[in-house]
């Protein structure tokens, strides 16, 4: 990609979560739990309700999330959910259109922060062909650290690897324990809410309720925020 030299971003790295912003991929994890959720425990949750208590999550939060309220479940049901989410994945993803143009300044730290396992983290990168973009010490998961979003946590890690200060970086989510973990970790945090689990009015109120001023439904708008 070409190396744009020009800038007035005044921050010094981007952090991005994956699902739901790199690709619009969140739905279809979300939808292979609804359908065990509905499966073993005959809870007639919707897409919307199951992404409410579990989206954005790394596997262990969301077991420990459904725990506490009241279902049993173990890594055995995240596995059985993980193998649906292969076979969706060997499918294809796409890249969220125009992200490509933020990708290309090369002069701006870039990395990924997500609650996906390494397996499946990199089989996504490697699927939408960024995996040149966002080698392995790029990438930075939830297992690496004490607590997953929306704890701070995992950002505040990616940070540090990164070289670089919590406030000289930008955090890009679309998750509520997403965005929560940004502001937590005391970031600029926008929401990308262009996904097509999250382009909603209800969604969008939800997001603006924890403080989030930055809100885009289109991956350009994002490339006019930092670079225009």
């Amino acid at each position: 990609m070409k190396n744009c030299k020009t800038t007035k971003f005044s921050k010094n790295l981007i952090i991005w979560d994956f699902d739901g912003v790199i690709a619009d991929t969140e739905y279809l994890w979300m939808e292979n739990r609804r359908k065990l959720l509905k499966k073993y425990f005959n809870i007639n949750w919707d897409l919307k309700t199951t992404n409410h208590h579990l989206g954005g999550m790394h596997w262990m939060t969301r077991l420990q999330t459904l725990q506490k309220m009241g279902f049993d479940v173990d890594k055995k049901f995240e596995d059985e959910a993980t193998q649906l989410d292969w076979q969706v994945l060997s499918k294809g993803i796409s890249l969220i259109p125009g992200i490509e143009k933020i990708f290309a300044h090369t002069e701006i730290k870039q990395c990924i922060a997500t609650g996906g396992t390494k397996e499946k983290t990199e089989a996504k990168i490697k699927a939408v062909h960024i995996d040149d973009i966002f080698p392995s010490d790029k990438i930075f998961l939830s297992e690496m650290v004490a607590q997953g979003k929306p704890a701070p946590d995992l950002f505040l890690f990616a940070a540090e690897k990164m070289d670089e200060k919590p406030e000289n970086c930008l955090v890009i989510e679309d998750s509520l324990a997403g965005l929560t973990a940004g502001l937590a970790a005391k970031m600029e945090t926008i929401a990308f809410v262009g996904s097509k689990m999250n382009n909603n009015d209800e969604y969008i109120s939800q997001v603006q309720a924890l403080g989030i001023k930055h809100i885009f439904k289109k991956m350009n708008e994002i490339y006019d925020f930092i670079f225009k």
